[in-house]
């Protein structure tokens, strides 16, 4: 929803993963950059739900783009939450 809504990007993607016993989310667009964690509640937002689940966070955004948001996320098996 942030790339429609903010990049001006023609081209998005994301790309799911498995890197040893984690699953990386990988999101890239072609748009204007510039993105902000501290200037709005998305990123903050997504960051915090990752961290809730002891995963890593990266935004790169330099200004004129591209941006490309990374997570991190440990897998979970059904042994693990009893």
């Amino acid at each position: 929803a942030n790339v429609l809504k903010h990049s001006d990007a023609r081209v998005a993607s994301v790309h799911v993963v498995r890197v040893a016993e984690d699953v990386r989310v990988t999101v890239h667009d072609d748009g204007a950059g510039g993105a902000d964690p501290a200037g709005g509640t998305g990123i903050l937002g997504i960051r915090a739900r990752v961290r809730a689940v002891d995963g890593t966070f990266s935004v790169t955004s330099p200004v004129g783009g591209p941006t490309t948001l990374i997570a991190e996320i440990p897998r979970r098996t059904e042994v693990d939450h009893v």
